[in-house]
Formats: C-alpha cells, sequence, structure tokens
C-alpha cells in the first residue's frame, strides 16, 4: 500500500469572540463593587463619558402574577434612550411602576446583613435573616450585629444604641437576648462571664451552685478552692466537676470562624409580594452604575480636528466605546432580571413556605426558560444576592441537587431534605435520640429517598454531632 501527500481545501465555520465580546461577558460575572470600579476606570480614560445621577428609581421592574406563566425573550421590553440612564420595564406581565406600598428610592432595609464570607459575622447575618423579627427588631439586631468583634462578644452600649435609634431600651434587650441564643453558644455576650452564662443556659446548666462559680472567675484564677466551695455550696468533688464543664467551655466563640472585618452585601436584586398578588422583581438602584454620553463634547471636539485624521480617529474610538459599554450594562441589566425573575418563579413555593419548599433546581433549566445559554446563567448568579422577604441569599443557593421522592411525586431539594434532618434531630427527646439510619427510615416515611451516609454527610456539614454525642450531651443536660 503506497502512502501520498495531497492538497485538500475544506470549509470550515468557527466562532471567534472579539475583545468587547469577552469584555461583555466578563461584565456579566462581576460583583456590583467590581462593576463600579471597572465603570470608574472607563471614565478616567475615555472623555466623553460621564456618570449620571442617580435618581434612586429601579433599572428594571418585573412583576410576577402566576406560577406557571414564564418569563422569556419574547416578551415585550421598552428601551430607553440611549446612555440616560433611564429606567426600563422587561418581561412583564403586568407594569407596576412604583406604587404607594414601593415608593421610589425606598427600598428594603439591608444594614443588618453585615457580613464576609467565611466569617462569625456572615454565620450571624444568616441566622439574622431566618429569624421572625420585626422590622424594628431587624435594624436593632443589624447594628448589633455591626459591633459584633471576632472573638464574638459585643461591646455596644445598650442605652446608647437605643436613643441613636429612639426605641425603648427594654427592646434592644430583647433584641439582644434572642441573639445570644444563636450559634456559636456564647456569641453576643458583653463579658466573659456572661459568655459562660449563656453557654450553660444552653446547656440547661446554670443551677445556683454554677452561677455562683460563674460570679466568681476571680476566685478560680487564683485556684482558692476553699473560698469556692463556701460560695458555692458544694464540697470538692462537686466542685471538680464543675470546674471540668468550665474548662469545657469556650471563652472566644467566634474564634472558631475565620477572622476579618465586615462589609456590607447589598443585594442586587430585591424581591417583594407585589399588591396585585406575586411577587415585584426590582434591581437595586445602588448596584447600576448610570452612564452619559457627552454628544455636546464630541461634536464640539470633532469640529476643532476636522483636519487632523488621528485625533478623530481616537475621538471615533471613544464614541464607539462608550456606546459599547451603555449597550453592555443595560444588556446585564437585564440579563440578571431574567434569571431572578425565573429562580423567582421556580422557587414560589420557598418564598411563601420556607426552605422545606425549596425545589431542586439546576442552571440548565433556568437557561432553557430564558432562552441563554447555561454558561451565561453560571456568570449571572456568580456574586450576585437576593433580599427576599426570608433574608438575603446568594443566587447560586436556590440550584440544588435533586433527592428522589420514594413516592413517585416531585424530586426534594437537598437543602430542603438538610432541614428536615435538622429538624427531626431537634425534635429528639432523651429517650429518643435518632441513628443516621433511623433518620434515614424517618425521611422515607415521608418520601425522601436518602440513604444513611447521605445523612451522615448532610448532619456533619451542619456540624452536628453524632447520635451517641447528642445522647451523652442530653443525659448531662436532664
Amino acid at each position: 500500500m503506497q502512502s501520498s501527500a495531497s492538497l485538500l481545501q475544506r470549509q470550515k465555520q468557527s466562532m471567534v469572540a472579539s475583545p468587547q465580546l469577552i469584555e461583555s461577558i466578563r461584565l456579566l460575572q462581576l460583583a456590583h463593587t467590581e462593576l463600579h470600579q471597572f465603570v470608574e476606570r472607563e471614565i478616567e480614560k475615555n472623555p466623553l463619558l460621564e456618570s449620571a445621577s442617580n435618581d434612586g428609581r429601579p433599572f428594571d421592574d418585573v412583576s410576577i402574577s402566576g406560577a406557571d406563566q414564564p418569563i422569556g425573550p419574547g416578551a415585550n421590553a421598552v428601551e430607553g434612550p440611549t446612555g440616560a440612564g433611564s429606567p426600563e420595564r422587561l418581561g412583564q406581565w403586568k407594569s407596576l411602576g412604583n406604587t404607594t406600598n414601593n415608593p421610589p428610592g425606598n427600598g428594603p432595609s439591608l444594614d443588618e446583613f453585615a457580613t464576609l464570607a467565611e466569617t462569625l459575622h456572615d454565620h450571624v447575618a444568616r441566622q439574622i435573616a431566618l429569624t421572625a423579627f420585626t422590622p424594628q427588631e431587624r435594624l436593632i439586631a443589624g447594628q448589633l450585629a455591626a459591633d459584633l468583634e471576632d472573638t464574638g462578644y459585643v461591646r455596644a452600649n445598650l442605652l446608647e444604641l437605643a436613643e441613636s435609634l429612639n426605641v425603648r431600651e427594654a427592646v434592644v434587650e430583647r433584641v439582644l437576648g434572642t441573639l445570644q441564643q444563636f450559634d456559636p453558644p456564647g456569641v453576643f455576650a458583653r463579658s466573659l462571664r456572661e459568655c459562660l452564662e449563656i453557654q450553660l443556659r444552653q446547656r440547661n446548666r446554670l443551677d445556683p451552685a454554677m452561677a455562683a462559680l460563674v460570679a466568681h472567675l476571680e476566685m478560680l484564677a487564683r485556684r482558692d478552692f476553699e473560698a469556692l466551695k463556701q460560695h458555692c455550696g458544694v464540697d470538692e468533688e462537686d466542685l471538680l466537676d464543675m470546674m471540668h464543664e468550665i474548662r469545657a467551655l469556650d471563652p472566644k466563640p467566634g474564634n472558631r470562624f475565620q477572622s476579618g472585618a465586615s462589609e456590607t452585601i447589598i443585594p442586587d436584586v430585591w424581591v417583594t409580594p407585589s399588591p396585585q398578588g406575586g411577587w415585584q422583581i426590582e434591581l437595586d438602584p445602588a448596584t447600576l452604575p448610570k452612564l452619559l454620553i457627552n454628544q455636546s463634547y464630541y461634536a464640539e471636539v470633532s469640529r476643532q480636528t476636522a483636519q487632523n485624521s488621528k485625533d478623530q480617529a481616537f475621538l471615533d474610538e471613544c464614541l464607539q466605546n462608550a456606546n459599547w459599554l451603555i449597550r453592555s450594562l443595560d444588556q446585564r441589566a437585564k440579563t440578571i432580571v431574567k434569571v431572578a425573575a425565573e429562580i423567582v418563579r421556580q422557587q414560589d413555593a420557598f418564598l411563601e413556605h420556607g426552605v422545606a419548599h425549596l425545589r431542586p433546581l439546576n442552571l440548565r433549566t433556568v437557561a432553557d426558560a430564558i432562552g441563554v445559554h447555561e454558561s451565561t446563567v453560571s456568570r449571572v448568579t456568580s456574586n450576585k444576592y437576593m433580599l427576599t422577604p426570608r433574608g438575603v441569599f446568594e443566587l447560586k443557593y436556590f440550584f440544588t441537587v435533586a433527592i428522589a421522592s420514594c413516592q413517585g411525586g416531585d424530586a426534594h431539594s437537598a437543602e430542603a431534605v438538610r432541614h428536615r434532618i435538622k429538624a427531626i434531630i431537634a425534635a429528639e427527646s432523651p429517650g429518643d435520640v435518632l441513628s443516621d439510619e433511623d433518620i434515614a427510615v424517618r425521611l422515607k416515611e415521608t418520601g425522601i429517598d436518602v440513604a444513611r451516609r447521605t445523612v451522615t454527610k448532610y448532619r456533619e456539614a451542619m456540624n452536628i454531632p453524632s447520635s451517641v454525642q447528642r445522647r451523652r450531651e442530653m443525659r448531662l443536660c436532664f
């Protein structure tokens, strides 16, 4: 068999991404702080770009009036003037505009969501978001959380805080009492004594003898055991047991978390109940840079550089880049609203009834529903947050794997299953502590087909002790 060389012509189609297309894609995944920094750099190097004043109105507005009516790319859209930074309405079923229940610029209060990923502040903020506070109490909780130290202690002056918020000191104390029940045990204490008392109270071990021991920590530091036995009214054996319990407590409960200064998370999307029913979705105006193109300056400079082709070419490039940036920002805003609206449509039951009703959801489902690529949804949901009546959540929170139903019905989301496991364990009694196998059986009785090893994995991820440890702790408490 002979081999020979030959020349062949073939046609091949391929997509080459332009630098501007690559930059537009990158804009999708930027968090709002990074986006503002990018826009500021563009303004500095482009003489035609100016920052428009923010009038406080939402950039995009979507009203969801039915659970089975999709928001798709074919919906009507009203385009505002190019570069005017004016609001646009996209994919609406009914236009709500600015109702009296949601006047312009009066978005939900965000002060309480002070957090940084993987820190104590993040852990606390999530618990605040899931606690049934009134709006006033939520504001107070946010202020106390802002004063929380990395060690877990809070140094706020309750009287001064009450006066600054124009509320009674008793209300601040009540909110602090609720915060002191948060995890980790001992958080929001104002002193070492209070920190230990909180932990002992949660273990049901703050009896009079133990309270006397905690009240005389200086004697314990001096190892003045005779005086401590007198104050506590116990013998030496009991005192040693009490000291052993004290040593098992955590004097700095916040230290188990990564330290770091707190920063405020500003949700990109607001979800609020609509007066007409369903949900109203808005982009937070504070997260949206608004730009203007100075057409007068362009015309004036063009007249002066008419004879200089190099200068005119530079000016034309600036105009082209400015128009591209404004179009890209508009498209970014529209895409975020489309994705958020579809998430809300899919997770309507969660917003109504809580985490137990969170549905399984993947990127492809949302992408297919709104007519974009799966990677676009992935970029949009990165580093973006949604403020809902149930708290602030990263958009990626709503995407969870499916756990099969053993009764042939709808699948369950992994997050909902974790919530169910936590609820089952919380309802245990000293005589009925369940093993992971027992929990798996309980879940199957309610239609959730989950293996024992999956229960173990979810339990450990939630930092819940094993059944042996829980049984031992309950014996000590009861």
